[in-house]
C-alpha cells in the first residue's frame, strides 16, 4: 500500500510538472495562435474581430503569465483544449477524438503483435540455443536495422504500386461511410495492413533480441537448474520458472512503448498518409497550430505516465521481491 501511495504521488507531481512545461512552450515559442490565424485570413481585419479571434482562442494580452496560468487549468479540467488554428472553429479535443482510435487502432494492434511474436520467437530460440532457430536473429536484426520509412517505402512499391495486392494511401477507400459497417470495416483493414507490417517487421528483433538474451542468462540460474533437476516437463520449466523471469524486462519496454502509441508511428503515417495522430502532429507542427500541438502533447504525456504507472503496478505483481520491497 505505501508502494502504491508512493507512486500515485510520484507520477502526480511528475504529471503536475509536464503539463506546466506544455502550458509554458507556446509561451516560449516565436509567434502566437492568433497571429497564426490573422496570417491565413486575406485582407484586412478588423479590430473587432481579431478581438473575437483572441476570444476564441483563449488570449488575453492584458492578463499576467500566472492569470493566463490558473485559466489554463480551469480550461483543462473543464475538457477544453482549444480551438485549432489550422482548422478553425473545430475545436482541438475534436480532432484529437477522430485520429486518436486510427493511430490506436493502428500502431496498438502492430505493437502488440511484434511484441507477443518476438518474446515468444526468443524464449524458443533461448531454449533451443545452437539450433538453426539462431539464424533468425541477424535476418531479424538486419530488418530492424532498415529505417521505418525506407521499409515503408520498399512494401508500397513492391505490394501497393507493383503488385497491386494492398492500398497504401489513406484510412479507407474513398466513397465509404464510416461506422461499423463490413464495408468500412474491411478497408479500414486492407488499408492498415501494409503500415502495420512496416511496424512489425521493424520491431519485432528487438523484443526477440532481449527475450533471449534475458533466457539465456535465467536459464543459468539454480531455481531453473532445480526444476530441470526434479524432472518437471520442459514446457512447465521453459515457462513458468524461466521465461516468466526473463519477461521482465520486456513487460517494463512494452509498457513505455504502450504510452508512446499515442504518439503514432510518425514516419509510417507519412509514408502511407494515415489519418493517425502522429501525422496530426506534423500538420499542427507545419501550420503553427499551437492549441492542437498543445493538445496533442497533453494527451501524449498523460499516457505516457499511466502506462508507466502500469508497468510499476506490473511488476508488483510478477515479480515477489518487489513486493517485499515495497
Amino acid at each position: 500500500m505505501r508502494f502504491l501511495l508512493r507512486r500515485v504521488i510520484f507520477y502526480l507531481v511528475t504529471a503536475w510538472a509536464a503539463l506546466t512545461i506544455n502550458f509554458l512552450l507556446p509561451h516560449l515559442m516565436p509567434g502566437s495562435p492568433l497571429q497564426a490565424a490573422l496570417d491565413r485570413l486575406q485582407g484586412t481585419v478588423s479590430p473587432g474581430a481579431v478581438k473575437a479571434l483572441a476570444a476564441q482562442f483563449g488570449i488575453d494580452t492584458k492578463a499576467g503569465l500566472f492569470s493566463q496560468y490558473g485559466r489554463y487549468w480551469s480550461h483543462l479540467f473543464a475538457g477544453d483544449l482549444g480551438v485549432s488554428t489550422s482548422e478553425y472553429p473545430t475545436r482541438v479535443t475534436t480532432i484529437i477524438a477522430h485520429t486518436l482510435p486510427w493511430t490506436i487502432g493502428l500502431v496498438g494492434v502492430a505493437s502488440l503483435i511484434s511484441f507477443v511474436l518476438g518474446t515468444a520467437l526468443g524464449v524458443l530460440v533461448a531454449w533451443r540455443r545452437g539450433s538453426k532457430l539462431e539464424a533468425l536473429l541477424p535476418i531479424s536484426t538486419f530488418l530492424s536495422a532498415v529505417p521505418y520509412f525506407w521499409l515503408g517505402l520498399i512494401l508500397v512499391t513492391v505490394f501497393g504500386v507493383s503488385l497491386h495486392w494492398l492500398p497504401f494511401y489513406g484510412g479507407y477507400a474513398q466513397g465509404v461511410t464510416v461506422g461499423f459497417s463490413w464495408s468500412f470495416i474491411s478497408s479500414a483493414i486492407s488499408h492498415g495492413a501494409l503500415p502495420a507490417v512496416t511496424i512489425v517487421i521493424a520491431s519485432v528483433a528487438g523484443w526477440m533480441v532481449g527475450m533471449r538474451n534475458m533466457m539465456l542468462t535465467t536459464l543459468g540460474e539454480d531455481y531453473v537448474l532445480v526444476a530441470q533437476a526434479k524432472g518437471l516437463s520442459t514446457r512447465r520449466v521453459a515457462l513458468t520458472y524461466a521465461a516468466r523471469n526473463a519477461i521482465l524486462p520486456n513487460l517494463a519496454g512494452f509498457a513505455l512503448q504502450l504510452g508512446f502509441v499515442v504518439a503514432g508511428s510518425l514516419l509510417t503515417e507519412i509514408v502511407f498518409s494515415y489519418p493517425g495522430i502522429g501525422y496530426t502532429l506534423l500538420n499542427a507542427v507545419t501550420s503553427d497550430d499551437y492549441p492542437l500541438m498543445q493538445g496533442i502533447f497533453l494527451v501524449i504525456t498523460l499516457v505516457v505516465l499511466l502506462a508507466n504507472f502500469l508497468a510499476d503496478l506490473l511488476y508488483v505483481i510478477l515479480d515477489p521481491r518487489t513486493r517485499q520491497e515495497a
